[in-house]
């Protein structure tokens, strides 16, 4: 087996929205690095499953993470990048969106206006 890149896992972090197949971790490290972040827009008419998807996701990082900066390690670029620039924002400068030990935090703000039911719990 090659060498794969450091990636942090998260243990105890849900694997999958439970019931679905909306994947929150990874595996194992890319061979060729981690899947860039980018900002996804979210349009109003997102299927009901893709924002439950979304919801599931916050609510985990936030059980897990709270308001603390956390390293990406082995949460999936897809699901992160849904929420990517409004709710988890990068926690330090210069930021890698290429790297499994790049920085985040939540943006409480954001988050509670944006997914009102997690905050609360």
């Amino acid at each position: 087996m090659a060498n794969l890149p450091y990636m942090e896992k998260h243990r105890g972090f849900p694997g999958r929205l439970p019931g679905t197949d909306f994947q929150f971790v990874l595996r194992r490290a890319n061979k060729d690095g981690a899947t860039k972040l980018t900002e996804r827009v979210r349009y109003p008419d997102r299927r009901p499953a893709d924002k439950r998807a979304d919801a599931g996701f916050m609510l985990a990082l936030w059980q897990h993470f709270g308001d603390e900066p956390f390293v990406r390690g082995n949460l999936d670029a897809g699901r992160l990048s849904w929420l990517f620039g409004r709710e988890v924002v990068p926690a330090e400068d210069p930021f890698d969106p290429e790297s499994y030990e790049a920085m985040l935090q939540i943006d409480v703000d954001v988050a509670s206006r944006n997914f009102p039911e997690v905050f609360e719990q």
